[in-house]
């Protein structure tokens, strides 16, 4: 049968946390012994004679009160003991300091009136030492044993740290308080020459060359990026040395995202795919957006879009006059709504749930605002999808073009920006071929009248937008499997969401009308790496745990993405990100005809749709689809 004090040994041990009694009755009963030391050290160690017998009765009461009320003021028996810190050392020396100054003021005040010390200097100095000593000591005590004990070594997981900055030992330190980490930090890793062989925090830190020497000899499960600017270059080649052996990459968030200035160890996050692109930061000419943005009303179609979100949350940083925000789907402008409600309250933003191909809706819209900048984001984008519904990509991305454009030079705006895609080079898909007719009409238009200016913004694909293949993998991966790719040697140009919409608002601000502006995409990525990289950092093993499965171009699908036809060239801008492409322009009186009659042939068989996009662009050539049929109809006409 268990005794009473095992039961409270056993129901402590239980406590999530050290009870704030038991912490002060240890303190108390620390002073106690401390005080007892201090007499007995006075007294060379002998037993009280009746000369001084007074002292071993007042001296423990009154030093035992005073460090109480100190103790109480301080809130000593508040800290968690087993999170013993700095911060933490100073607070228990500065109640003891302060009591032990206590004791000398009501000392001074005895000797004054009856020229005798109420406790002997001597007891309260050597008590004060003592009494700091002891009470560090058995909180360290209880540290080591919570953490040898409580949470061992041996079961908790190893992790380095790359930074042995601040930040680094910030980091440390955060996993070292968190009880559910679980962690063993075992190093620091460093570029700084200064820094490499140094202690921190009673770690070593390491030159960051000997990364991957140290990772082939130690079972390491995670490795903790803690520089605050770090490229995404440096971040990538981290990640490519850890991958191999397993270890996962987190990465520590800026400062402005630490909780009240606090790092939180589950705000360590793992190491995004968009963290791997090779790209530097865009520097925008801030001067200039002002002055295209300011105090304008600025209408976006395909606001609860991917690219058309984020350039309502970017604009929200200039002093618009209005945003008119257009889009047909009610969900996600639902959910747009509720991000700009937390962000400024919808200040001056108007959002419309319309299709751009309405023209008694969008007339109405540009009667009421009379917008002076349009951001055109709306337009189906999914190739298989469009090879489907020729019918619904040409009403919407050549049809709602066409009708947005005649209207803002109907109504006066001043610029119209319209977003591309690479797809629209040399298509050979359905949705590409709509995009380069829209990108045609407006060009054409730009040049036929002198009221708006029309600008195109032309680039790849956006990570994990709406529908990208990025948070498709994520889904897969989530499920265990398989990770589907089209085919093993498919590449595609990618870059960040916020990175597009930058080029786009910069590209719309400086140009002068008429151009098509191509964005720095980067390197081109092989599909399979991506795959192969997004389940590496699920720390997942390839073929083990998930597997990849190979189904084939989809219709309408290449194998590799363009930005410029063969025919086109560059020109170079003040921005080495944007450049302008060299392409033949179309005499309007020409095209319009012909668009015209596409968007007529909406009640016509999709083979008859098909066959007059190509007619007004000759170099679509379909790949992968059953429109093959008409280009191969044509070279046999020809031949004959």
């Amino acid at each position: 049968m268990a005794t009473p004090f095992k039961k409270i040994y056993l129901r402590i041990r239980k406590l999530h946390i050290t009870p704030p009694w038991l912490v002060m009755t240890l303190d108390l009963l620390i002073v106690v012994i401390s005080v007892f030391l201090s007499l007995l050290i006075r007294d060379n160690f002998k037993f009280p004679s009746p000369l001084n017998f007074t002292d071993w009765i007042y001296a423990p009461l009154i030093i035992l009160t005073i460090r109480f009320v100190f103790f109480q003021i301080f809130q000593t028996h508040h800290l968690v003991i087993r999170y013993t810190s700095t911060k933490d050392v100073v607070k228990i020396f500065l109640s003891c300091f302060m009591g032990s100054l206590c004791i000398a003021l009501i000392n001074v005040i005895v000797f004054s009136i009856k020229s005798k010390f109420l406790i002997p200097n001597s007891v309260w100095i050597i008590e004060f030492f003592i009494s700091i000593v002891l009470l560090l000591v058995y909180r360290l005590i209880f540290k080591m044993y919570y953490l040898e004990t409580m949470n061992p070594t041996r079961s908790r997981k190893n992790i380095i740290i790359f930074g042995a900055g601040d930040s680094g030992i910030i980091t440390k330190r955060t996993i070292d308080r968190d009880n559910a980490s679980k962690y063993n930090v075992l190093a620091f890793f460093d570029e700084d020459p200064s820094k490499v062989g140094m202690q921190l925090e009673s770690l070593p830190v390491y030159d960051y060359t000997h990364l991957d020497e140290y990772l082939s000899v130690n079972n390491i499960s995670f490795l903790i990026i803690a520089v605050q600017k770090i490229s995404n270059a440096k971040v990538k080649e981290i990640t490519d040395t850890a991958l191999p052996y397993n270890v996962k990459v987190l990465k520590v968030p800026p400062v402005s995202r630490w909780l009240n200035g606090n790092l939180s160890f589950k705000q360590i996050k793992k190491v995004k795919i968009e963290d791997l692109l090779e790209r530097n930061p865009i520097q925008l000419d801030l001067s200039l957006l002002n002055s295209e943005l300011n105090n304008k009303t600025i209408m976006i179609t395909g606001a609860a879009g991917s690219i058309g979100s984020e350039i309502v949350r970017q604009l929200l940083s200039f002093k618009y006059k209005q945003l008119v925000l257009v889009d047909e789907a009610e969900t996600p402008c639902f959910f747009l709504q509720g991000d700009l409600m937390q962000a400024n309250g919808m200040e001056d933003i108007h959002l419309h749930i319309h299709s751009i191909c309405d023209k008694a809706q969008m007339t109405r819209l540009f009667e009421t605002y009379h917008p002076n900048v349009i951001f055109h984001a709306a337009a189906y984008k999914h190739v298989p999808m469009m090879e489907k519904n020729v019918r619904s990509a040409v009403k919407t991305n050549v049809g709602g073009t066409k009708l947005l454009a005649d209207l803002a030079v109907q109504y006066g705006v001043q610029k119209f920006v319209m977003v591309s895609t690479d797809k629209a080079v040399n298509p050979t898909n359905v949705m590409g071929a709509s995009k380069r007719i829209a990108e045609m009409y407006v060009q054409a238009l730009n040049f036929h009248q002198d009221t708006t200016k029309f600008i195109t913004t032309r680039f790849g694909n956006v990570l994990d937008s709406n529908g990208s293949v990025i948070p498709i993998f994520r889904k897969q991966i989530e499920n265990g499997g398989p990770v589907t790719v089209t085919h093993p040697d498919i590449t595609r140009y990618f870059m960040t969401i916020s990175e597009a919409c930058q080029l786009v608002l910069t590209a719309g601000a400086m140009g002068k009308g008429g151009e098509i502006f191509i964005f720095d995409m980067g390197k081109s990525i092989r599909i399979s790496d991506l795959a192969k990289k997004m389940i590496q950092l699920s720390g997942l093993t390839l073929n083990k745990d998930i597997s990849i499965q190979y189904t084939g171009l989809r219709p309408g699908e290449k194998l590799y993405e363009e930005l410029l036809a063969d025919e086109e060239n560059t020109i170079k801008t003040d921005n080495d990100k944007i450049k302008i492409a060299k392409v033949r322009s179309y005499n309007y009186d020409e095209l319009v005809p012909k668009i015209e009659k596409l968007i007529e042939f909406q009640d016509e068989d999709e083979f008859t749709i098909v066959s007059q996009m190509k007619r007004v662009v000759p170099e679509f050539k379909s790949n992968n689809s059953v429109f093959e049929a008409i280009d191969n109809q044509e070279k046999t006409t020809e031949t004959e």
